[in-house]
């Protein structure tokens, strides 16, 4: 189930979502650029990952590494072209088995819903990450942080391209959202009393509506998947 929003502020909405539930892969890309094109970075992003779940190649963490190298040498070229630096973040899930499979590159992140609860599964690439890390500065003051947006990684910006994978075990239940960084802040600031839905469609409009109400500056953009069984994903 997936939403996505311009925001109040924004012309572009340089976001773009992968759902593609029959290969067990989801995607969010948060394009960067602006009028030079960052919705086309995006789209890039995501084209490439369509392909694979397109495609006869069974779906791997090898497979996406692949696919999300050529968006990245075709972004690096379309900045080229346009003579300015255009890119993408990426945040992405593959069901695999009784595993959730994650893969991120700069500050779209992944959370995990466990009844009431949830919490981040992705650290961000960003440098006021960095300064929590290294204990410079409080998470609570993170998000107010001046260089807030600063990332440390997204496709579009090298030539060798890093990517984070990690596994996540999955359980009957779970809730996995993946969201572009117009939802990250508006999210903590979102209710996290029992969420009890009738379906992810109502679930998916709620956390957007939040967000909108909370903030709504940047796009806001999410993929909800729901593991219905174990190894399945709706």
């Amino acid at each position: 189930m997936s939403r996505t929003h311009v925001g109040h502020v924004r012309k572009i909405n340089e976001d773009r979502i992968l759902d593609r539930s029959d290969r067990g892969l989801w995607a969010v890309a948060d394009g960067m650029g602006g009028h030079l094109g960052g919705d086309v970075a995006a789209e890039m992003v995501i084209s490439e990952l369509r392909a694979l779940a397109d495609g006869m190649v069974p779906v791997s963490d090898q497979a996406i590494k692949i696919a999300l190298d050529r968006a990245n040498e075709k972004i690096l070229e379309y900045g080229e072209v346009v003579g300015g630096m255009v890119g993408s973040t990426i945040v992405g899930l593959h069901i695999d088995g009784d595993r959730a499979n994650l893969f991120w590159a700069g500050d779209s992140r992944a959370y995990l819903f466990q009844g009431s609860r949830y919490r981040q599964l992705t650290k961000d690439h960003s440098v006021v990450q960095e300064l929590v890390d290294a204990g410079a500065i409080d998470q609570k003051f993170a998000a107010g942080h001046p260089q807030a947006n600063v990332i440390t990684r997204a496709l579009g910006v090298d030539a060798t391209l890093q990517i984070d994978f990690t596994l996540q075990a999955i359980e009957p239940g779970d809730v996995f959202l993946l969201c572009s960084d117009g939802l990250n802040s508006a999210l903590e600031g979102c209710e996290k009393e029992e969420r009890d839905f009738e379906n992810d469609g109502a679930m998916a409009d709620r956390i957007l509506q939040e967000a909108l109400a909370l903030d709504g500056s940047d796009n806001i953009s999410l993929v909800l998947i729901s593991i219905a069984s174990r190894g399945g994903a709706i």
